[in-house]
């Protein structure tokens, strides 16, 4: 048994002590009994909550349900109708926005050094260190920035404010998946409390340790970080679900006696009405949760086997290369995720693999009975003077849905939009809704080639997930621009790399798997082109003559397979016309199953052929 000295104990005395004030420390914040109104209905009522020296929060909850003006208030922006805001003397709170405001300062330098708190002039060498390790020269002017090195200005004033309390509103939007990275080893180092709204589920596991969930005008509060909050959140739904079964049951259970005795002997026993009656309002203003987007993807009919097929694809602009000699083969299926820094040329590669952008050199194919449907980052889809109506409809009040026609009102109910937004502006929506409209508006058609840029930004964590469940169960095929790490990891089935100076590599998988892969590279892709080279160097004068009488026969036959599948098409219809007789299941079920097998035999070998098709003109191609 160890001999405990003084010193001994006297230490032990100090980190006990320690730890008891700490875990009993005063808030540094804390909200009381507070409310808020806009319009006819409650935004916020009878809200409480509090924010400790090392809480690290994320607070979460639907698009509207008010997380930003939260923030406003906690922030003192906003001042709420009612209750408490108490923030202890000397606490300092800063605010990074969704848009921030860099009017009023002309450089990066001078919005940045704005943010100071408790430095002097003497500290300002903090600002240039940080904005050059954000990527910023302090002298950019802000007039000329674009909305990403806002954003990047905008984290490194408040990463140089030194404060106690920093509220962060979605502060990855906007940002390459290396700055996303850059920002969390910042924050985990920090001092002070964090309280984050994102929909980047990698960045709020990596970071928090609690969790307020706002909903219904209430925040309630998970001692654990956001990686334990779809268990905890799906617990209380179901919870509020059984008790509210309950009710209906009692209350069902009390009309009826009330029927039955009123008829029966014509007395009310108004005691038990009343109840009956407190029970009905009970229900009436009991909100239950909110319903989530229902939404489907249409891959329509089927493409070919190979969608697209890049053969030593070279992209440049000014010089500065893009992509160098870049070659892909996508197949029906695939789902592909595209990343690099902001700059890199994601919507470039975008752009050459769909047949967009012509490359420099190289060849890009595509495969046959195509379908795309390109939804891009800048809602160009979606005009700010349309209504939402007037975007979904061709001048009608119903749209076709995956090959059905629905309503409007009832398609944008869909999409958690309430009946009365239907002739809303576009430019009245939030950045949320806009994705919502132009999700509406993209999924509404069939389509077998996909092709999404940033789909994620500004999304609400409930409509991410229902879009994520909605890719995985898409049968066409995806293209996937995105800075959203969890997202990528649960989608994709390959990941394009866009690693700089042109150099672009695919990886199988997702991010995770992407970051394990790119650690072990060698040169061993290098090692296989030299080895290649010198085979083609040593290769004989008769080899070479074989590769000729290759391409001759490759020749006759590029000639003369689209007739082989000209006549197949003709035989198909023939059948499929056949099959379109009124009645002829019922009258001859025989020849009806003869036609069904014969018609799957033509489409499988029409199919083979255009494989075959475009097999031979790619060869052709790298031939000549």
């Amino acid at each position: 048994m160890m001999l405990l000295t003084a010193y001994h104990i006297y230490v032990i005395g100090i980190i006990i002590i320690n730890k008891e004030s700490t875990s009993m420390a005063p808030p540094l914040l804390t909200l009381t009994n507070m409310g808020l109104r806009f319009g006819p209905d409650p935004l916020f009522n009878g809200m409480e909550l509090s924010i400790g020296e090392y809480d690290r929060i994320s607070l979460v909850g639907r698009n509207g349900a008010g997380k930003s003006t939260l923030m406003k208030i906690i922030h003192g922006t906003v001042e709420a109708d009612s209750g408490e805001l108490f923030v202890k003397p000397g606490t300092h709170v800063t605010y990074l926005e969704q848009d921030p405001d860099l009017s009023g300062f002309k450089t990066a330098h001078d919005y940045v050094v704005n943010g100071l708190v408790h430095g002097s002039e003497d500290d300002h060498f903090q600002v240039d260190i940080m904005l050059a390790e954000i990527g910023l020269g302090a002298g950019m002017e802000t007039a000329t920035m674009s909305g990403g090195e806002r954003r990047r200005a905008a984290i490194a004033r408040a990463l140089v404010s030194d404060t106690d309390i920093m509220l962060l509103d979605e502060p990855t939007n906007h940002l390459d998946i290396a700055t996303i990275e850059w920002l969390e080893q910042k924050l985990k180092s920090w001092r002070g409390a964090l309280v984050i709204i994102s929909h980047d589920r990698a960045f709020l596991n990596n970071l928090t340790n609690t969790t307020f969930w706002l909903d219904r005008g209430k925040v309630r509060r998970l001692d654990k970080g956001f990686a334990h909050f779809d268990e905890w959140s799906t617990t209380i739904l179901e919870q509020e679900r059984t008790e509210r079964a309950k009710l209906d049951k009692l209350i069902e259970k009390e009309t009826d006696w009330s029927h039955k005795g009123i008829t029966a002997r014509r007395k009310r026993n108004m005691g038990r009405m009343r109840n009956l009656w407190e029970l009905r309002h009970q229900r009436e203003q009991q909100i239950s949760e909110v319903g989530s987007a229902r939404i489907a993807a249409d891959s329509g009919k089927a493409s070919g086997k190979k969608v697209i097929e890049a053969l030593k694809v070279s992209v440049a602009f000014d010089d500065k290369p893009i992509l160098k000699d870049f070659s892909i083969k996508i197949l029906r299926g695939d789902r592909v995720g595209i990343i690099g820094p902001n700059g890199a040329g994601k919507t470039t590669l975008l752009k050459a693999l769909t047949g967009k952008l012509i490359p420099d050199q190289g060849r890009v194919k595509l495969g046959t009975n195509l379908i795309p449907t390109f939804l891009d980052q800048h809602r160009s889809l979606i005009k700010d003077d349309d209504t939402v109506w007037e975007t979904l409809s061709d001048g009608g009040d119903h749209i076709m849905v995956r090959g059905h026609s629905k309503h409007i009102i009832s398609y944008i109910k869909d999409f958690l939009f309430d009946a009365s937004q239907a002739h809303s502006p576009v430019s009245s929506l939030s950045g949320g809704e806009k994705n919502r409209l132009l999700l509406a508006k993209t999924l509404a058609h069939p389509t077998n080639l996909l092709i999404l840029d940033e789909p994620t930004n500004d999304l609400d964590m409930d409509t991410l997930d229902l879009l994520q469940d909605v890719l995985n169960d898409y049968e066409g095929t995806l293209l996937l621009v995105s800075h959203d790490r969890d997202f990528l990891d649960r989608l994709v089935t390959s990941t394009i790399a866009m690693e700089g100076n042109g150099d672009v590599v695919e990886y199988p998988g997702g991010y995770s798997d992407y970051v394990r892969q790119r650690k072990n590279r060698t040169d061993a892709p290098s090692k296989q082109q030299d080895k290649k080279r010198k085979s083609e160097k040593s290769q004989t004068g008769a080899e070479k003559e074989a590769v000729k009488k290759i391409s001759f026969k490759h020749q006759f036959s590029l000639e003369n397979i689209p007739k082989e599948i000209e006549k197949i098409e003709k035989n198909i219809k023939m059948f499929e016309k056949k099959l379109a007789e009124p009645g002829l299941y019922n009258k001859d079920t025989a020849l009806f199953n003869k036609c069904t097998a014969e018609l799957e035999k033509l489409t499988v070998k029409r199919e083979e052929k255009e494989e075959e098709w475009l097999e031979l003109e790619m060869l052709r191609e790298e031939i000549e």
